[in-house]
């Protein structure tokens, strides 16, 4: 298992050897699948960024730190899976959305609402 992370960690190489812990193959490809598991981790994120301010007043201790960084790990795993299916490396999609951010920024288009603007 060390050796697993006892590497320079890239997205890719996160992408690559994560994929030792899949249990589903046949989920693994389903997008339906994947798009509602991460949804539910995502979700899992919120709900632990709401119990920080309401049952810590907004302060960040390393316990819910720490929480929400493992809820944040499931989110990336669900990332990476869906990446897989879609046969792109993560990054790739990371270069695309830097791509599209900076083309934003240069056109004033940061602002505003819709996917093509």
């Amino acid at each position: 298992m060390t050796k697993l992370i006892n590497t320079q960690m890239t997205l890719d190489n996160y992408q690559k050897k994560s994929r030792f812990s899949i249990i589903h193959p046949e989920l693994v490809s389903d997008l339906k699948y994947l798009g509602l598991a991460l949804a539910g981790e995502t979700g899992e994120i919120a709900e632990k960024i709401k119990k920080l301010f309401r049952d810590d007043g907004g302060k960040i201790t390393r316990e819910n730190k720490e929480q929400i960084i493992k809820e944040m790990g499931d989110v990336l795993w669900y990332f990476a899976r869906i990446a897989d299916a879609l046969g792109v490396s993560l990054s790739h999609v990371a270069k695309s959305s830097l791509e599209k951010i900076i083309s934003r920024k240069n056109r004033g288009k940061i602002h505003g609402s819709g996917d093509n603007r």
